[in-house]
C-alpha cells in the first residue's frame, strides 16, 4: 500500500518515540514537524531527517500530509485537532484525546461531519503484552472475568520531566497522565463503563523539578494527584483502579483481572510487552503464559490508523475509545468533587 504522509505536531519529549517507530514502517512516510517552537522544530528535523519543519499553519498546508499526529500538550489537543480537520486531514492524538468530554465529542462530529477518521493513545494494548491477556480472557481461560484491579504509584514526573507543570495542571495529574494506559487496557477487556465512584485528594500543594536546566524551581500544582475509584462495566464486570503521583514506593504495572476460574497478571499497560501470568484456582504458583516477541513502539496506533486510512477498515486505537476513555476520567473526577456516583452512557462498543 502507498505510505500514507504523516506530519508530527509537538516535537516534545515524547516525540522521539514516535519518530522513531515511524520511520521503521511501511505504513506512513514522515513528511513534516511542527512546533510552537521553531527552532525546535528544527532540531527535531535534522534530528530525525524531516523534510519539511515549521509551524502549524505549514504543515497542515502541505499537500502530502494525510494524517497529523497531534503530540501538543493537552490542553491544546482538541484545538489541534480541530484545525487539522478543517485542514482536511486525519488526526491521532496522544492522550488524552481531550481536555473534556464535550471537546472530545466536538472533534469526534467534525471528523464525521468532514469525512476525515480519528485516532487517539495509547496504543499500548496492541502491543504483544496485552494483545496476550486479552486472548487469555477472551479464550476462556479465566473462566468468565468479574473484577480487576489496578495500581499506578509513583513520587511524580516532576522528578525526571524537565517541563512537568503541565503535568500537574488541567488534563494532566496521575488520573489523566497515566490514566489513559489503564483505563483503555480495562475497555479493551470488559467494555465501556456504566457506572464510577471515587475519591480523589492533593498531596502538595507545590512541586520542585529534579533534572534539567530549570532542576530547583517549585511550580504549584492544580489538580488531584491521588484518586481511587470504582468502576462499573457494561458486561457486569467491576474495577478498582488507584492513579498517584503522591507515593514514595513506585509500582506501576500491577494489573490483576479476576475471573471465576482463575486470576490473571496482566503487564504494564504503560508497556508494549511483558510478563502474563495465570493462577488457576488450587494452584500455588504463578504459571507464565508465552508473549511473542514483537518490536512494537509507540506509533503503532498511528500505522493501523494509517492501514484505515488506504483500506476503509476500522481501526482499533479509534478516537471514539479515546473519547469514551476521556468520559470516564471526567467522571472519576466529578464523582471525587461531588462525593457522588456518576452514571455513564457510550455509543463505543469494542
Amino acid at each position: 500500500m502507498k505510505p500514507v504522509g504523516v506530519a508530527v505536531v509537538g516535537c516534545g519529549t515524547i516525540s522521539h518515540q514516535y519518530f522513531t517507530t515511524l520511520a521503521a514502517r511501511p505504513e506512513v512516510r514522515i513528511i513534516a514537524c511542527a512546533d510552537l517552537d521553531l527552532d525546535r522544530a528544527a532540531k527535531v528535523a535534522l534530528d530525525h531527517a524531516v523534510p519539511v519543519h515549521g509551524d502549524l499553519a505549514t504543515v497542515l498546508a502541505h499537500p502530502e500530509v494525510e494524517l497529523v499526529v497531534n503530540l501538543t500538550i493537552p490542553a491544546a489537543h482538541a484545538p489541534v485537532a480541530l484545525a487539522a480537520i478543517r485542514a482536511g486531514k486525519h488526526v491521532y492524538t496522544e492522550k488524552p484525546f481531550a481536555a473534556t468530554p464535550a471537546e472530545a465529542a466536538e472533534v469526534l462530529a467534525q471528523a464525521a461531519a468532514a469525512g476525515v477518521l480519528t485516532g487517539g493513545a495509547p496504543d499500548t494494548f496492541l502491543g504483544a503484552g496485552l494483545r496476550t491477556a486479552a486472548r487469555v480472557v477472551s479464550d476462556g481461560e479465566i473462566g468468565d472475568p468479574l473484577s480487576a484491579i489496578v495500581l499506578m504509584q509513583g513520587p511524580g514526573p516532576h522528578r525526571w520531566h524537565p517541563d512537568p507543570e503541565f503535568l500537574f495542571g488541567p488534563g494532566g495529574g496521575p488520573l489523566f497522565d497515566m490514566g489513559p494506559y489503564y483505563l483503555t487496557a480495562l475497555a479493551v477487556l470488559f467494555g465501556p463503563v456504566t457506572r464510577v465512584s471515587a475519591t480523589a485528594r492533593k498531596g502538595f500543594t507545590e512541586r520542585v523539578i529534579g533534572q534539567g536546566p530549570r532542576a530547583g524551581q517549585t511550580f504549584p500544582v492544580e489538580v488531584a494527584t491521588h484518586v481511587t475509584a470504582l468502576l462499573e462495566y457494561a458486561g457486569g464486570q467491576v474495577a478498582t483502579v488507584v492513579f498517584s503521583f503522591d507515593s514514595p514506593l513506585s509500582r506501576q504495572g500491577f494489573f490483576e483481572i479476576t475471573g471465576t476460574t482463575a486470576t490473571l497478571a496482566a503487564p504494564n499497560p504503560n508497556k508494549f510487552t511483558g510478563p502474563v501470568q495465570i493462577r488457576r484456582a488450587g494452584d500455588s504458583e504463578w504459571t507464565d503464559i508465552p508473549v511473542p516477541e514483537a518490536d512494537d513502539g509507540r506509533g503503532i496506533g498511528v500505522c493501523d490508523l494509517a492501514r484505515a486510512i488506504r483500506t476503509g477498515e476500522r481501526h482499533r486505537a479509534s478516537g471514539e475509545l479515546a473519547a469514551h476513555v476521556v468520559d470516564v476520567m471526567a467522571a472519576i473526577q466529578e464523582s471525587a468533587e461531588r462525593s457522588a456516583i456518576i452514571e455513564l452512557s457510550s455509543p463505543w462498543r469494542p
